[in-house]
């Protein structure tokens, strides 16, 4: 075909009306494009979601493009091309229109997986659904680059025999696994905490409500976790079976496999026995502060096979739940201040214990220390008849976990209210007697 015939006065002429028509479809959809989005942040700055926002930064280009693709469109369509140009037209426009299409559902499901890891992976207990979005934030645009171009190259008549037949033989079901097991993994994440935190609450038994969150999130943690790994295993089986791998073959060798390891991994069936039973009697959870094993720390984290423990130095500790022969839950349904106060030999005791008492009565009475205490702080009795001073035993309830803040707030103001009444703490000293020796002749009688 001579060019030159084409591009010539005469029909340069005859395309600026389509030019400028194809110029003004662009504007004019971009200023609908303009006066949309401007719509929708007046919309997203009403709503408490991120999903609108997210939607409109990840669509601005595909948007864009579909504005300069739609003007073009219209002003090649005026045009009156050559009859020669019609078989290259019937393949490249609806190439252009698959592809401008899969780019454009690519970002919005992009969109989607950015709006599920920035607002609900935050209020899920598992770690999982951050890597699966990211993965799938990543994977989405190669699976679509890639699915994309098989069907643009089977558009313009390159085919694959082996590729097309892979797709159509598994490629279908594969997807349709995928999608089903990352709905489940991410649901599960998503609802079971919910459904286990409700079951919780209803079954309360006389705990107070930090008690059920521990609860809570103890079990959610390991249930989400077991529930997750069964259904990695399921998808994984389906997929090899999919493929044409003998699943029965697989079990064999793996439930082999099991066996010799179960010979040699003893201790870790100790554990998970062991973690089964902390998990269901309740013995410790999530955020309760316990010495086991001879550590003691808060639970960071509790799982079938390990309890790992935070202590005050902000050491991290890892202790098998088969080594756990007694736990000490320094935080379970109440916690307790158990101190004593030393006071001089020469204090009326009565007056001591009174101020202490007082002191119980004004503490608890206190707008931000009375959440914390579930009794008032008092004097018990005296404990001991020490060599510098006598031990008063003073004792309170408090909320779990509050014992350490309300121990420390209370000698502050007991040592206040002694210095003022002028009762004397003493520290340890030594009393030296000294005797006058008896004149040269004399004896003691």
């Amino acid at each position: 075909m001579d060019l030159t015939q084409l591009f010539n006065a005469q029909n340069f002429k005859s395309l600026w009306l389509p030019v400028i028509i194809g110029i003004l479809v662009i504007v004019v959809l971009y200023i609908l494009r303009r006066y949309l989005y401007k719509f929708i942040h007046k919309l997203a700055a009403k709503t408490a979601t991120c999903f609108d926002d997210i939607m409109i930064q990840e669509t601005r280009i595909a948007t864009f493009l579909w504005c300069i693709w739609l003007g073009v469109f219209t002003a090649y369509k005026l045009v009156e091309t050559p009859p020669a140009w019609l078989e290259l037209e019937n393949k490249i426009i609806p190439v252009l229109f698959v592809a401008f299409g899969i780019y454009t559902v690519v970002m919005i499901i992009v969109a989607t997986f950015k709006w599920y890891k920035a607002e609900i992976c935050p209020r899920t207990s598992s770690s999982l659904d951050d890597l699966i979005t990211g993965a799938l934030i990543w994977g989405t645009p190669i699976v679509g680059i890639i699915l994309g171009a098989i069907l643009v190259l089977n558009m313009l008549g390159y085919k694959s025999a082996p590729i097309n037949q892979f797709l159509l033989d598994h490629g279908v079901i594969m997807a349709v696994m995928t999608i089903v097991t990352v709905t489940l993994l991410l649901t599960t994440a998503l609802l079971t905490p919910r459904v286990i935190d409700g079951i919780v609450r209803s079954a309360r038994a006389e705990q107070t409500e930090e008690e059920l969150q521990k609860r809570s999130n103890t079990l959610i943690s390991v249930i989400v976790a077991v529930i997750q790994v069964v259904v990695i295993f399921v998808f994984l089986l389906s997929l090899a079976s999919n493929l044409g791998i003998n699943i029965t073959t697989v079990l064999a060798g793996a439930s082999v496999l099991g066996v010799a390891i179960g010979f040699g991994a003893q201790s870790m069936v100790k554990d998970v026995i062991a973690g089964l039973f902390i998990i269901l009697e309740n013995q410790y959870r999530k955020g309760d502060v316990v010495k086991i094993a001879g550590v003691d720390g808060e639970v960071e984290e509790i799982n079938l096979r390990r309890t790992i423990l935070r202590d005050t130095n902000g050491v991290y500790h890892v202790v098998p739940n088969g080594e756990i022969r007694v736990s000490s839950n320094l935080t379970k349904q109440f916690s307790r201040v158990n101190l004593n106060v030393s006071v001089d030999y020469e204090t009326d005791l009565d007056k001591a214990m009174g101020v202490i008492n007082q002191v119980g009565k004004e503490m608890i009475l206190d707008p931000v220390w009375k959440t914390y205490l579930t009794s008032a702080p008092k004097a018990l009795r005296v404990d001991n008849l020490g060599e510098s001073g006598i031990d008063i035993k003073v004792i309170a309830d408090t909320r779990p976990s509050r014992q350490w803040e309300v121990a420390g707030e209370l000698r502050l103001r007991i040592k206040k209210a002694f210095d003022k009444e002028g009762i004397e703490i003493p520290y340890p000293h030594t009393k030296v007697i000294l005797e006058t020796p008896s004149p040269k002749g004399e004896t003691a009688e």
